[in-house]
């Protein structure tokens, strides 16, 4: 008995990826409009988890690199919030299982918040290690962003409840004596940072909207920090705080104007 149209979407929304082929290949020989246009919508799906297939497989190079030199515990390393006027630089490490996929992973920013907080359960969930570091304002201001950046990293990896035996890094090195690779551009070439980038960001993110609830005028909850016009209007009308940097343009030419401290 013919399927309809309805069963058939139904039989193909049920179906494991594996059995999807073999049934793209009954459906294409259904001349109704309808089926024709499910076959479409359907390859289009299978077309798309195919190239999400491929460019995991890429992201996992570097592990699967390490992975061959006997490496087992490998830990993405990644920050961000280097160049906001406030909070802090926040950076995380992540070791991942060998071989591990999740579908989406990919550099931070590239994510919807949505995506990023549903990412973010996912991977502590799955990690076999991972940790977050905070570097606040006033050490930023002290030993600058570079350095405060390093720091995190450096005190990110420290804090993992096992110790690596392979650092993959964004851009970065670390003073550690564990075997690292600097990667530019990393949390779009492997998936160790790239989850670490999410784990760091989503951090980073929920802290400045914990901050926006103290100093609601900032607008926190929306530039997480950054110079947006908004922030920096804030900041001309009622100055800088304990949270900006004071170190960074514009926040340290304020103070020199009103003589803050």
């Amino acid at each position: 008995m013919k399927l309809s149209i309805k069963e058939w979407e139904q039989k193909l929304k049920a179906c494991e990826d594996t059995e999807l082929v073999s049934l793209l290949n009954i459906l294409s020989e259904d001349g109704r409009v309808g089926a024709k246009k499910l076959f479409q919508t359907f390859s289009k799906r299978l077309e798309r988890e195919e190239a999400e297939r491929t460019r995991l497989k890429l992201m996992h190079t570097y592990e699967d690199q390490c992975q061959a030199q006997g490496k087992a515990l490998i830990a993405g390393v990644d920050e961000v919030g280097r160049g906001p006027l406030a909070g802090p630089v926040v950076a995380a490490a992540v070791i991942l299982p060998l071989g591990y996929m999740l579908s989406g992973v990919n550099d931070s920013k590239k994510l919807s918040e949505k995506k990023r907080d549903a990412l973010y359960e996912i991977i502590l969930r799955d990690a076999i290690s991972y940790s977050v570091h905070l570097v606040q304002p006033d050490q930023i201001d002290a030993i600058n962003i570079y350095q405060a950046s390093k720091l995190a990293m450096t005190e990110a990896v420290c804090s993992l409840n096992v110790t690596p035996d392979q650092l993959l890094i964004d851009a970065m090195e670390v003073p550690l004596s564990i075997d690292q690779l600097k990667i530019i551009k990393g949390d779009e070439k492997s998936i160790s940072i790239a989850a670490a980038s999410i784990v760091a960001k989503v951090t980073r993110d929920r802290y400045m909207q914990k901050l926006h609830e103290k100093y609601p005028q900032y607008g926190l909850n929306s530039n997480m920090g950054y110079g947006t016009k908004e922030h920096l209007h804030a900041l001309q009308k009622f100055g800088p705080t304990d949270i900006h940097r004071r170190s960074f343009s514009p926040v340290g030419e304020l103070i020199k104007l009103t003589g803050s401290d």
